[in-house]
């Protein structure tokens, strides 16, 4: 079994320790679970959640980019909604050809 050896704060140390206590654990093994937790998969929240780090960790899907989505361009948003109101209503659509 590996040791590993960690420089923190007094104030965190105090935290570390009362948490530990207050869930009925030793330091060593309630900061055990918390650092197997932020890297195992399996024990993030949701489904989705242990699911999307999975694929992320296998390389297949790309992290999430901040402010990649921009608004659309004004004119072109009343352009599509002009042509959103043309063309033939669903209520002819679904009764096309009962009579």
């Amino acid at each position: 079994m590996a040791q590993l050896t960690i420089r923190i704060d007094d104030d965190l140390a105090k935290h570390v320790k009362e948490h530990a206590a207050a869930h009925g654990r030793s330091v060593n093994a309630w900061v055990t679970a918390v650092l197997s937790a932020a890297v195992d998969p399996e024990l993030e929240g949701s489904e989705p959640e242990r699911t999307r780090s999975r694929l992320a960790r296998a390389g297949l899907i790309a992290p999430a980019q901040r402010g990649a989505a921009r608004r659309p361009d004004q004119n072109r948003l009343v352009q599509a909604r002009k042509a959103a109101g043309k063309g033939t209503p669903l209520s002819r659509l679904v009764s096309g050809g009962r009579g």
